[in-house]
């Protein structure tokens, strides 16, 4: 699947991966936005200034329309055009779907999801392989392609790269 044509930036004050998240489940919510948008997060720096920006993509821009007023009256700058084509999908069709423990080919057929690359391995995983979603998947944009990067875990499983809960740099002094 690609990247939906439609696509808005919405700058933010968040410097927290794990808050960027919550503000763009939250907006979706509060907006009323269908289940095919893609809701993105994206590393940003620009003149000193750290944090995450959001985007959201959808196949309708009358979706977006709607989405871009309301940001607006909000107060948050909103652009046209995602800030980078590689964001973190947080927000995408079937992202609801994929809990628990899913073959490979389970994750691709309920989602929006293109292809698992697993770390280290340059060819792709067994489709029968079993990943530990644990309720956190968040696949990235890799060339026009959600591309959810894995590494093997305990019993011959999968889960996604990314920790729901990373343990804070050095946390242990």
């Amino acid at each position: 699947m690609t990247p939906p044509p439609y696509a808005i930036g919405v700058d933010t004050d968040v410097t927290a991966l794990r808050d960027a998240d919550h503000l763009l489940s939250d907006l979706a919510a509060r907006l009323g936005l269908p289940e095919d948008v893609f809701g993105c997060t994206h590393l940003v720096r620009d003149g000193g200034r750290r944090r995450v920006a959001l985007s959201l993509a959808a196949a309708d821009a009358a979706a977006l329309g709607t989405a871009r007023a309301a940001l607006t009256g909000q107060g948050y700058a909103v652009t046209d055009g995602a800030p980078d084509r590689s964001g973190r999908a947080v927000l995408y069709p079937g992202a609801a779907r994929l809990t628990g423990t899913l073959m490979v080919a389970e994750l691709l057929e309920r989602s929006a999801i293109a292809r698992v690359r697993v770390l280290g391995d340059p060819a792709p995983p067994d489709p029968g392989l079993p990943l530990v979603t644990r309720e956190f998947v968040r696949p990235r944009w890799e060339d026009g392609e959600l591309v959810l990067a894995a590494m093997p875990h305990a019993g011959g499983t999968l889960v996604p790269f990314e920790d729901p809960a990373p343990t804070p740099c050095c946390a242990d002094h």
